[in-house]
């Protein structure tokens, strides 16, 4: 596994905890700090310039920088590059091997349920796509007329993007998304029960006007979409 989701936060601790509290595995707590949930691996980063986003892998990106500039502003980090992926979430592209031995575990141990992938929305969802493309990232499903598509690269890491105003509720990128059919109103029940904020109440799709979605949000900001499908 090369590919995994930074979150930053003010408070170490506190954002440990958000995520002990919902069931996901700690795999470490320090340098660097990693929860996980099956295939979703998590690093909490407290370095005050860390920013939600995703953090790939690879000892040389060389191959593809020079490709990758013709798309998208770039900078240069002391490991790396960071890139903006045309809708705002940033991507770290890490010249070294993994720090941490990132291994899927057979089951989900989260409260959230059923991880279905990375989830972004685009403005510009061809330049989205182009640049996601050079990532490594192949289409799975979807298509422009249906207003998303899925993608998913070598490490089986799924990653949806969104075509702007189509999703009518708020949108964090980037989020995880969860889906979990018919049981997802008692794992919003749970979520409650385990005092997690809730950030929107989703009814719209819905015809009982039941809230049978909902949004939450960690410590640093990064989403997580507990949908029924």
């Amino acid at each position: 596994m090369n590919t995994i989701l930074q979150t930053p936060t003010n408070n170490l601790q506190s954002s440990i905890d958000f995520y002990s509290k919902l069931g996901f595995t700690v795999l470490s707590k320090k340098s660097p700090t990693i929860v996980s949930d099956r295939k979703v691996f998590i690093e909490i980063n407290d370095d005050r310039f860390a920013r939600a986003g995703v953090k790939m892998y690879r000892s040389d990106w060389s191959a593809v920088i020079n490709k990758l500039e013709q798309h998208t502003s770039l900078i240069q980090i002391d490991n790396g590059y960071v890139l903006n992926d045309g809708n705002g979430v940033w991507v770290y592209l890490i010249e070294e091997e993994s720090p941490y031995d990132f291994k899927a575990a057979e089951a989900s141990t989260s409260a959230l349920g059923s991880a279905a992938g990375i989830s972004l929305e685009s403005i510009g969802i061809e330049q989205s796509i182009t640049i996601w493309e050079l990532l490594g990232f192949s289409k799975t499903m979807g298509n422009l007329d249906q207003g998303w598509i899925s993608f998913e690269n070598d490490d089986k890491v799924a990653l949806s993007i969104m075509k702007a105003n189509v999703c009518p509720h708020l949108f964090f990128n980037p989020s995880l998304s969860y889906f979990n059919g018919g049981k997802n109103e008692k794992i919003i029940a749970n979520i409650r029960k385990l005092n997690i904020p809730i950030t929107e109440e989703i009814t719209h799709f819905n015809a009982e006007g039941i809230v049978d979605n909902i949004i939450i949000r960690d410590p640093g900001g990064l989403g997580f979409f507990i949908f029924n499908d």
